[in-house]
């Protein structure tokens, strides 16, 4: 019996278009085929040949509760980790776009970590390891320092990737 690599993550969102959005201009993820499942939404890849883990986001009314309502944030579900290569780059896009985010160094391991919300509250845990990383180990200054209880999600950063 084999438990393997995480294949997709599927994400309920009122706002289809800005979480497109967000996920390929902020995290360079591209927009995948997607079959004809019968509701609206969108199926996203990482841009890298060989990366496979997908983001699946459901809309219209498959996103929706029996109430007609769309649930945000993450529930009893803390973090999405996502393995990634490029931590500079990836802070540069949160700062150019106005986004609040946390970093974290794993104590005696080389992995480092950003921290980041998407538009419909989801945090995400872009993980780097350092021996991909062309920079030295990130100084973190406190204000930024992850917190595992902490939320700082600000729904107002992200009207920016609303449908215009």
């Amino acid at each position: 019996m084999l438990f393997g690599q995480l294949f997709h993550t599927a994400i309920r969102t009122a706002d289809l278009d800005a979480t497109v959005r967000f996920y390929t201009e902020v995290l360079g993820m591209v927009v995948a085929d997607r079959p004809p499942i019968g509701f609206p939404g969108a199926w996203l890849k990482p841009a890298q040949p060989g990366a496979d883990a997908m983001i699946h986001l459901y809309a219209g009314d498959a996103a929706k509760e029996a109430d007609g309502t769309v649930q945000t944030g993450s529930g009893a579900i803390d973090h999405v980790s996502i393995v990634c290569q490029g931590y500079g780059e990836f802070k540069a896009r949160f700062e150019k776009f106005g986004l609040a985010y946390r970093e974290n160094l794993v104590p005696a391991t080389p992995l480092w970590q950003l921290f980041v919300y998407d538009p419909n509250g989801i945090q995400l845990e872009l993980t780097f390891h350092s021996a991909a990383e062309e920079q030295a180990p990130p100084v973190i200054a406190q204000e930024r320092l992850y917190a595992a209880r902490e939320r700082w999600f600000q729904p107002t950063l992200y009207r920016q990737f609303a449908s215009r």
